[in-house]
């Protein structure tokens, strides 16, 4: 079966290929009865018209895009980003709007950014710098920046991660550890030139809270190790932390993911927690309430953070010449994951 044109539509209902067009895309150019009978024909036919013709057609897709720093297996892999995708589709569904990931191709996020037929993007977790930014500037594509130092004139969406991993760290030190070891995501490509957004105001975090008791990140008997962001990648650094003579007593992780890694490790170790080890979150993931023991974590609006950056979006689309930046707020969440440092001759600082 050929498929059917806007040609053969028009023929069977004895119109113009032109008035078709404007029964799909501009109604109030025809009667209300030729576009009934010209609707009416294409469902017969079975015919639609081809989306990329149509979005040239109106100029626009009706859809927004998630510009991602990696491929989309590895993303799913994180319930991280299920949230998050649950805030941006609520906006979606009540717009009518369609969602498109945009992981890189062929390794390259700026490559991927022309080929998707998107009314604008949510970039996630790039720098204001970057080329991918600095391409969609030059495209004017409409944009918002999520977890990035965005400056003035551009939408953007952030916690307040400085003070979150502060609390979580600060946490741990007043229960007598001494002996940390911090579990960070990788820098990734922008590792050479130093830490970057959600990572560098973490540490900063993370050093504040040392800081206050005669430590930093340098410190003896503080660690910082860099993982891939999956449970996996968790489990294999923590097992070899937990293999060392002068092992950890605490594992503040910087992700819920890498958490649960970090129990998984412990658990086949034979390592009590939190008897012997205590171990924090960072997100609170539905899974961090039901591990066990249940994680200690810093929980951040996750999808609230989704929805206010596909609202920013809407507006940007829309010519809403207003620029906001939202920062949403972090709580720690103690559970049972965490407990006094089994070591009572560590001093308290």
């Amino acid at each position: 079966m050929t498929r059917a044109t806007a040609r053969s539509v028009a023929e069977a209902a004895g119109v113009s290929r032109t008035a078709v067009s404007f029964a799909f895309n501009d109604p109030a150019k025809i009667s209300a009865d030729t576009r009934r009978r010209i609707l009416a024909e294409a469902e017969r036919l079975g015919y639609s018209p081809h989306p990329v013709a149509r979005a040239l057609n109106r100029g626009t897709t009706d859809a927004l895009g998630l510009l991602l720093p990696q491929p989309i297996p590895e993303v799913l892999e994180n319930p991280y980003y299920n949230l998050f995708l649950q805030g941006v589709g609520q906006v979606c569904q009540r717009e009518g709007l369609t969602l498109l990931l945009t992981p890189p191709l062929r390794g390259s996020m700026l490559t991927a950014i022309p080929y998707a037929a998107v009314d604008g993007f949510i970039v996630s977790g790039l720098e204001v710098d970057r080329g991918e930014v600095a391409a969609l500037q030059r495209r004017h594509v409409p944009f918002v920046l999520v977890d990035s130092d965005a400056p003035e004139g551009v939408p953007s969406v952030e916690v307040t991660d400085r003070q979150g991993m502060a609390d979580v760290v600060q946490h741990v030190l007043e229960l007598g550890h001494r002996r940390i070891a911090l579990l960070s995501f990788e820098a990734g490509p922008d590792r050479a030139t130093g830490y970057r957004g959600p990572l560098a105001r973490r540490l900063a975090g993370a050093d504040e809270a040392l800081r206050r008791v005669g430590l930093s990140l340098s410190a003896p008997g503080i660690d910082l190790v860099e993982v891939p962001c999956t449970r996996g990648a968790g489990y294999d650094a923590v097992a070899a932390l937990l293999a060392r003579a002068d092992r950890p007593t605490a594992i503040v992780t910087f992700s819920d993911i890498l958490a649960l890694g970090a129990l998984d490790a412990a658990r086949d170790a034979g390592i009590d927690v939190p008897g012997e080890l205590s171990v924090t979150g960072y997100d609170d993931q539905p899974d961090a309430s039901y591990a066990r023991p249940q994680l200690t974590t810093v929980r951040q609006s996750i999808e609230a953070k989704g929805r206010v950056a596909a609202d920013f979006l809407v507006s940007a689309i829309t010519g809403d010449a207003h620029h906001p930046h939202q920062v949403l707020h972090t709580t720690l969440i103690v559970r049972g994951s965490t407990g006094p440092a089994p070591d009572d001759r560590i001093p308290a600082g």
